[in-house]
């Protein structure tokens, strides 16, 4: 698959030829299902967490006889049944982390990037640098491509010039092509690829 190459300057820098082992498979939207709901799934806290009966304070004494009072018979008055008392079969800290094989992984992460190639959502880039780090001029470029929402995926290093000038710009978002992943390619209109991330992912892919 080849695909023109572009400046930030919305300028041909020419084409670059894409595998189509990593960009060109079956878009499958079970396999990105799942990976999304394993991304997010495994970012949850899980820290969220009630008291039981022997964590909430209160006197252990047993409030009244068990017999003989009309009343019904009660334990003490930590039991869940009384004001401030305990709360049964609350949440506790835990992992809500799920399992996904690696080849899934992989696989939908190709699925993601096949997606946006085969929607005409995928740019290329010759770079992702500039020589300052100026918001208002990067907005003018990014509005003269037609860009409104994007995850621009760089090489190995983020360009700190580029990162600068992007950061405060709404709906951008900038990663190194070890950290592109499929939420955040799925969750923004447009994928931007820099010439080195389309040779980092095809060869972390392709392994």
């Amino acid at each position: 698959m080849k695909i023109a190459v572009k400046t930030l300057e919305n300028k041909e820098a020419g084409n670059i030829e894409l595998d189509d082992a990593v960009f060109g498979v079956e878009v499958r939207a079970d396999i990105l299902h799942r990976m999304v709901h394993y991304q997010l799934n495994k970012r949850r806290a899980g820290t969220h967490k009630t008291k039981g009966v022997s964590e909430v304070s209160g006197s252990g004494k047993k409030p009244w006889n068990q017999k003989g009072t009309g009343r019904a018979r009660a334990s003490n008055l930590r039991a869940a049944q009384f004001v401030g008392g305990a709360t049964i079969f609350g949440p506790v800290v835990r992992s809500h982390a799920t399992e996904l094989p690696k080849k899934q992984r992989m696989l939908a992460l190709k699925t993601a990037l096949s997606a946006k190639a085969a929607s005409g959502q995928l740019i290329v880039l010759d770079a992702a640098s500039v020589a300052d780090p100026k918001t208002k001029a990067m907005a003018a470029k990014l509005n003269a491509m037609g860009i409104q929402s994007a995850l621009f995926v760089c090489g190995e290093e983020m360009d700190r010039n580029f990162a600068l000038a992007t950061r405060n710009i709404p709906h951008i978002d900038i990663l190194p092509s070890e950290g592109a992943n499929v939420y955040d390619i799925l969750r923004h209109d447009t994928l931007v690829l820099t010439k080195d991330a389309v040779e980092n992912l095809t060869k972390r892919l392709s392994a």
